[in-house]
């Protein structure tokens, strides 16, 4: 008889992130407390996947990106990135996939056509600020801080750079990137970084609230403003005329369209079928 050894099974990772769901509302967070919510490589392929998963959900109308302990992010985990210096080429290869599959990760939430908001409870610096400023709206707990500090320590901040001059005036933008300085909350909003600050333990139900706000709203018109916001900002002004004349006259063809004039008209309320 031949003796089997039984193995045990592999013990399970937990997730990096939580997702809860709050009627329409899809609520992502950065559960990582212990790396200040570091954006590893398992919490960037984490988020991706999520974001990928609600793209089609026809449950979900809204996402709220928020995070556990007191910092929101510390941007990429340095620690696992420096660990592969070992490699024969020096990590020169691990560190162009990192910063590939950050910024894809990134890019998905600009094309995810739901409207995403930051909840930010603590400190975002560098890629962790990318993350508020790569969301469409962000809700700032008066606690908040931010920055790009990576010149201080030899790395600038280059793709958190690519959201943070899309939200803040080029000369704020650069001072924050050129000084490594961090920022307060309202200040963050002042510069247009965050839509409000609130007092802090607030800032999760208030960025909620915003969302079912906005996810009241027909799903088929968000997701063709939030595309044609996007797409009209790299155009010039004629350009972004032309295209978003397109999309005006394309939308105006849609059946929530004709609903919603036909609603304000008749003083009565919309009924959305998102298409």
């Amino acid at each position: 008889m031949t003796a089997q050894t039984s193995r045990s099974p592999a013990p399970q990772v937990p997730s990096p992130l939580l997702r809860d769901t709050i009627g329409s509302i899809a609520v992502l967070t950065l559960d990582s407390p212990s790396t200040r919510n570091a954006l590893s490589e398992a919490m960037i392929a984490a988020l991706h996947d999520e974001v990928n998963s609600i793209r089609d959900d026809k449950h979900v109308r809204a996402v709220v990106i928020a995070a556990n302990g007191p910092a929101y992010s510390s941007g990429h985990n340095l620690k696992e990135l420096t660990a592969r210096r070992a490699d024969a080429d020096k990590g020169r290869a691990y560190f162009a996939h990192m910063m590939k599959s950050c910024s894809g990760m990134m890019q998905a939430i600009v094309h995810l056509p739901k409207p995403v908001v930051a909840a930010v409870q603590g400190v975002a610096t560098a890629a962790g600020c990318q993350l508020v400023a790569t969301c469409d709206l962000a809700v700032a707990s008066e606690k908040a801080t931010f920055g790009t500090p990576g010149i201080d320590i030899g790395l600038f901040c280059s793709t958190p750079m690519v959201a943070l001059s899309r939200n803040v005036p080029r000369k704020h933008a650069l001072h924050m990137l050129l000084t490594g300085d961090h920022i307060s909350a309202e200040r963050a909003r002042e510069l247009g970084l965050v839509n409000s600050v609130v007092p802090a333990g607030t800032e999760l139900n208030a960025a909620i609230d915003l969302a079912k706000a906005i996810a009241l709203k027909s799903a088929y018109t968000l997701k063709v403003g939030k595309e044609a916001f996007y797409r009209q900002a790299e155009m010039n002004l004629a350009d972004a005329y032309t295209y978003a004349a397109q999309v005006m006259t394309e939308n105006m063809m849609a059946r929530d369209a004709q609903e919603g004039i036909g609603a304000f008209i008749e003083k009565r309320d919309p009924k959305w079928e998102d298409r």
